[in-house]
């Protein structure tokens, strides 16, 4: 795809009624010329000239049966500018991605190494056994005095 036909695809998709025009063909091929006018509140003449900027870019093509032009959406220019561009950025994406895959798995620890420390850990508690507190000796022996003694008030 040359720069000239680029450019006319970009002229093409700047306009808000063209993108709805062919979103419209995309989902009805083979629609009339007239069937398209029924969507948009302009003449006739409004819309062919939509449909000439499109037909040159060529986003929509046409198939002439008797009297009626039958209208197809053609994705075709939209797909070579995407693969034109983004081919190459998906590329040095992939590179970079793979490289921060290497980096993380090189920093990550073997299955050997994971194993010694599981062996290394097996002894240590890490957490308090259930139904501890974590109260202070002193805590508790006020606490007992204070269940022991019933007759002192606790107001």
């Amino acid at each position: 795809m040359n720069a000239d036909s680029m450019d006319a695809v970009f002229v093409a998709l700047a306009n808000p009624v063209r993108r709805r025009m062919l979103d419209i063909l995309k989902d009805n091929p083979g629609f009339s010329v007239n069937d398209v006018c029924a969507y948009f509140e302009m003449s006739r003449i409004g819309v062919m000239k939509h449909l000439q900027i499109l037909e040159a870019a060529k986003l929509v093509v046409s198939r002439k049966s008797g009297r009626t032009r039958h209208l197809f959406h053609n994705a075709v220019p939209i797909q070579m500018i995407y693969d034109r561009w983004t081919t190459e950025y998906s590329a040095i994406w992939a590179k970079k991605m793979t490289q921060i895959k290497y980096k993380i798995e090189s920093n990550m620890p073997t299955e050997a190494e994971r194993e010694s420390r599981s062996v290394r850990n097996r002894g240590r508690r890490t957490s308090k056994p259930a139904g501890a507190t974590s109260r202070s000796k002193t805590d508790s022996a006020k606490q007992a005095g204070k269940q022991d003694n019933p007759s002192e008030k606790t107001e």
